[in-house]
């Protein structure tokens, strides 16, 4: 219950964007969600699937949870590739900046006879 409170408080704080589409369009055809929705309308008669029917309200939760977590995933590794690249990019400049170094050292003209 008081997720549910909480999730009815975040909703005011949502953004016009996340209350049109707050998830990613779904990957089944039409029909294929027809029947999702006709299967989910039935009353189930296993004691489990009751059972599951308190918590409905919590399937837009674990959506949202679910959308952060891969997202989640997608920053840590977009953040590994820019950290692997930082560190090749600062070895180019470390070489770089060790042949400049080396060629202020070697005289330009050799010292005449």
């Amino acid at each position: 219950q008081r997720i549910l409170r909480l999730a009815e408080m975040c909703r005011r704080l949502e953004t016009e964007e996340e209350k049109v589409l707050p998830f990613y369009p779904s990957s089944l055809a039409e029909w294929e969600q027809q029947d999702a929705r006709r299967i989910l309308a039935a009353s189930p008669d296993e004691p489990l699937a009751r059972a599951l029917q308190d918590y409905v309200g919590l399937e837009r939760f674990w959506q949202r949870f679910n959308k952060a977590k891969l997202e989640e995933k997608a920053l840590e590794q977009a953040r590994a590739a820019l950290a692997n690249r930082n560190r090749h990019l600062r070895e180019l400049l470390q070489k770089y900046l060790a042949g400049a170094v080396l060629s202020q050292k070697v005289p330009r003209d050799p010292p005449p006879l």
